[in-house]
């Protein structure tokens, strides 16, 4: 196929994956911050998004708002984001191709970020096969771009290079180059042994190991900000704790007593807005001999507490939530939640350039695309 990009010069990397949430914008949100140790000014592209968020009528993939928020990358978003997966998008796609519209789209989109630009990182969107029914699989959108791809998957041996050797064979078709390999969200006990055996298994299939990051519960945990914005819940306190990490939740459906022994730091706790023992006993702040330390409180079943417990849910330090869906319903919300690092969420952010630098060979990246 070929190209009708402009700029066949700067340096590019598509950051591909075997599936979805393996850590393709984790990677790219790291990378971007060891690669302007050498390179100073990268540019950053999602060619196509599948979770957007309308800014200024203009629907932007939200990774490229992170990566926007983030780093300050001075580019117009909406070239950032080219192109915005709709619910509708596929449908109207085979009843009337627009192919070579969709093309000169992410070209000169990718041309306008590359502008004097040292290098630019592009971000895929699931696994090298997704959107092949509208003509735009991530394999083909890293050959119209001309990059070269690195994949991230999940930490393992048999599974993970079973599903590299389906990504590479559709690469390969395409005649795109793959750097090589990185495995993430490896268990840390486990990193010394997996690292051993994938680098063989990989070496087999001609790729290169490039790091394997250890597993941190912190990056999939959401925060109490995520967890207001999936359930469109009402705060009824301050929002200064909003980025609390939520690490377990608790169910409120036992006495004050019983629960106590859950209220500890890290914990949300979910419970009917009528469970006034509940929350005069967190609103203590000690319930027996145990403190009560939690990361926030879901109030649900549309039903509020009475005057005299928004009182206390206001002088609480942690966000209390108000929701209409039931506590069975909001537990499950929760816990199928998938978790996106925001752009507020500095802890994060920190912790995750900070394992890229430590755990994957930028400098082997940086050689083979430059």
């Amino acid at each position: 196929m070929k190209t009708k990009l402009k700029n066949s010069t700067t340096p590019r990397l598509f950051i591909a994956a075997t599936r979805q949430n393996d850590g393709k914008t984790t990677t790219s949100l790291g990378l971007m911050a060891a690669i302007q140790e050498a390179y100073p000014r990268v540019g950053f592209i999602k060619p196509i998004g599948q979770r957007f968020v309308d800014i200024h009528r203009q629907k932007i993939d939200e990774d490229t708002v992170l990566m926007d928020r983030v780093y300050g990358l001075n580019c117009p978003l909406d070239e950032m984001s080219p192109i915005a997966v709709e619910s509708d998008f596929t449908r109207r796609y085979l009843r009337a191709s627009n192919y070579e519209a969709l093309v000169s789209r992410i070209q000169n989109a990718f041309d306008r970020v590359a502008w004097e630009k040292d290098l630019v990182i592009c971000e895929g969107t699931g696994h090298a096969g997704v959107g092949a029914v509208f003509d735009l699989s991530n394999a083909r959108v890293a050959k119209l771009v001309g990059a070269k791809v690195v994949i991230v998957t999940r930490g393992g041996i048999g599974r993970p290079i079973d599903e590299i050797a389906l990504n590479q064979a559709l690469f390969e078709k395409e005649d795109v180059e793959i750097v090589g390999v990185i495995l993430n969200k490896v268990m840390p006990d486990k990193v010394e042994q997996i690292t051993e055996f994938a680098r063989k298994g990989l070496h087999r299939r001609g790729l290169d190991l490039l790091g394997v990051i250890p597993h941190v519960r912190l990056l999939s945990s959401p925060t109490m900000d995520l967890i207001r914005d999936e359930l469109h819940a009402t705060p009824l306190n301050g929002l200064e704790a909003i980025h609390n990490i939520v690490d377990d939740v608790v169910v409120g459906a036992m006495s004050a007593a019983h629960a106590s022994k859950f209220f500890r730091a890290g914990t949300l706790l979910i419970t009917p807005g009528d469970r006034e023992d509940l929350i005069h006993a967190v609103a203590s702040g000690k319930v027996g001999r145990h403190p009560v330390k939690l990361s926030g409180i879901i109030l649900t079943d549309d039903l509020r507490p009475n005057a005299e417990m928004r009182e206390q849910i206001r002088n609480l330090p942690y966000p209390v939530l108000f929701t209409r869906e039931g506590s069975y319903e909001v537990t499950s919300r929760v816990h199928d939640l998938i978790v996106k690092t925001r752009p507020d969420d500095t802890a994060k952010i920190s912790l995750i350039r900070d394992l890229i630098r430590s755990h994957v060979d930028v400098r082997k990246i940086l050689k083979s695309i430059t």
